[in-house]
């Protein structure tokens, strides 16, 4: 399976331009066709609104977006399923002054450009709280024509429920074991706690710090099924927005049983498009061991038990 994660530092509210940075991006790598291409979280508008009133200009309705208008095109470009997370507008069922309802959201897109899906974030992080909903009806699930049965969540989705969920219940994970994916897909706006300043001196060096905490959130899947790899995607973004640091290090991995394979990571800076292909082989084995009482990077407070990557083989 070829896939594509396209990692890059979009400016709030600066949609022209951001789409350019993508197109830039894209023209740089020589690309005819692909399986699955997925761009980060909020990936045209940027991320880091502080209100409703201040994304309300930019939320779009889920047909007929700009968003979704640049997925179609893209999808069939590269002749793939490609997700855009966004902001979506709809109508409300619920209020009744007539305001709509307003989602961070994921749109899904075949490669014929027909609109497959369109998944609402569940667990909303502290800026998303200041203007969206939650989503209904749980984490995304779904046979994606070319891909497989496959999971799709938005970021904060990986993390306990509002940080008041037990750290164990791991409910994206298990949504994902439960509905057999075969392709887990995460597209996020993933931050980093570190100063900028530090975290950013060497921006083609993937944080492995990030990696290793995403790989804990993902426990149920580690020792799972030995006889079946699991490909997970962290489409993530970069850069800094406002006082916000991203992580970058998007990554496409297998897990089978306590391995995992790397097909390819992107440094914690670098603004590029990874492309890899599962059905090669992997450049590099990382093992899975527990550890406890660390504090978790990124997005999440102090857990009980996380993810230690053990050595990288060649």
């Amino acid at each position: 399976m070829k896939i594509a994660c396209l990692q890059h530092a979009p400016k709030v509210a600066e949609i022209e331009d951001n789409i350019d940075l993508i197109e830039r991006i894209l023209d740089k790598k020589d690309v005819d066709t692909l399986d699955l291409l997925v761009l980060p979280e909020l990936a045209l508008t940027g991320y880091n609104f502080k209100s409703r009133s201040e994304i309300l200009r930019y939320v779009e309705p889920s047909n007929a977006s700009l968003s979704v208008a640049w997925a179609k095109k893209a999808a069939l470009k590269y002749d793939c399923i490609v997700i855009v997370g966004y902001p979506e507008q709809a109508v409300s069922t619920t209020k009744k002054d007539g305001s709509a309802d307003l989602f961070n959201s994921a749109i899904i897109v075949d490669g014929d450009g027909e609109i497959v899906g369109n998944y609402r974030k569940n667990h909303l992080y502290y800026t998303d709280e200041t203007w969206a909903e939650e989503g209904k009806g749980g984490f995304y699930s779904g046979h994606l024509p070319g891909i497989g049965q496959s999971a799709l969540g938005i970021c904060m989705d990986l993390n306990p429920y509002k940080f008041e969920a037990p750290w164990t219940a791991y409910e994206f994970a298990s949504h994902a074991k439960d509905t057999e994916a075969q392709v887990v897909i995460l597209t996020m706006a993933w931050n980093t706690m570190e100063p900028a300043e530090t975290f950013l001196e060497q921006p083609d060096e993937p944080d492995m710090e990030t990696l290793s905490y995403w790989l804990s959130r993902l426990q149920p899947l580690l020792g799972a099924d030995a006889r079946r790899e699991t490909i997970v995607v962290f489409a993530n973004r970069a850069g800094r927005e406002g006082d916000a640091t991203y992580a970058g290090t998007s990554a496409v991995v297998g897990i089978q049983g306590n391995d995992i394979r790397v097909y390819g990571m992107v440094g914690r800076g670098e603004e590029r498009l990874l492309v890899v292909d599962t059905d090669l082989p992997a450049y590099a084995k990382l093992r899975f061991v527990a550890k406890e009482k660390v504090d978790s990077p990124g997005s999440s407070p102090a857990n009980d038990e996380e993810a230690e990557v053990g050595e990288q083989e060649s």
